[in-house]
């Protein structure tokens, strides 16, 4: 029996660059909140992107944010919080700088920029937020408290290249996931939203087997293996949908809706 279900947002709850919930994934989740099973968002998104997603659902659910740096109660409070080494937040910082590669952090729930660009635009449309604009010394001077940093790129390939040699300079000094095939981010080593769970599992006093979490991007990887109920979306990039036990129908056709159903109702 499910007590505990773990979802992401963007390509899972609802169609990228979309901002309303579907009516029947609203109603599925008030369908297991009223069976007593408790809901919870893990997003890559700032706390403060998620919010809006959150309260279409009926009820305060709490909300792992940044991939699993930061768990915030439905009221407010902060369970957890893993912010980057400030050394490390610095080096990426002059890494991303000398390549003239675009990055952008995050501290204080604030999303700041070193330039307004297309790539931030393309970000602030999609994700529904608004950037500060900072320039590298302002970025530098705001490494305190930082859960990630993100970098969007102009395409997948792009995106990959970034991947590949900035883990030649931080594995193993951070944590690096995409989450979306133009993004690449970057968190302290351990940050995961697996991790997050684990955490969440342990306050609420819920067994692994009677945890689910669905998810469609690469950061939803770690997530979908660990618990004991995972579930890719149709529309699930491959290394998740190889990865899964389970499988449900796309975002587009109520995919989320269905696995409520079909794993937990």
């Amino acid at each position: 029996m499910i007590k505990l279900f773990v979802t992401d947002i963007d390509g899972t709850l609802l169609p990228v660059g979309t901002t309303l919930v579907p009516e029947k994934n609203i109603e599925a989740v008030k369908k297991m909140l009223a069976a007593g099973v408790t809901v919870v968002i893990a997003t890559g998104r700032m706390h403060t992107a998620a919010l809006p997603i959150a309260a279409q659902l009926g009820a305060p659910v709490p909300i792992i944010s940044y991939n699993g740096a930061q768990i915030k109660s439905s009221a407010g409070e902060v369970l957890y919080a893993k912010f980057l080494d400030e050394a490390i937040v610095l080096e990426l910082i002059n890494f991303f700088e000398e390549r003239g590669w675009h990055l952008q952090s995050y501290s204080g729930d604030v999303l700041y920029v070193p330039k307004r660009n297309d790539l931030v635009k393309f970000y602030e449309t999609m994700i529904k937020v608004s950037a500060v604009e900072v320039g590298w010394d302002g970025l530098r001077a705001r490494i305190k408290n930082v859960p990630k940093l993100l970098t969007v790129s102009e395409t997948s390939d792009e995106a990959l290249k970034k991947l590949d040699e900035a883990k030649k300079f931080f594995g193993g000094r951070a944590e690096i996931t995409r989450s979306a095939a133009r993004f690449t981010e970057f968190m302290s080593p351990g940050v995961s939203k697996a991790n997050a769970i684990k955490i969440l599992a342990e306050k609420f006093g819920v067994d692994n087997e009677e945890i689910l979490a669905i998810g469609d991007s690469e950061n939803d990887l770690a997530m979908i293996t660990s618990v004991g109920c995972g579930v890719a979306m149709g529309n699930a990039v491959e290394s998740v949908k190889a990865a899964a036990a389970h499988m449900t129908d796309t975002c587009e056709n109520f995919g989320f809706a269905k696995a409520v159903y079909d794993f937990v109702l």
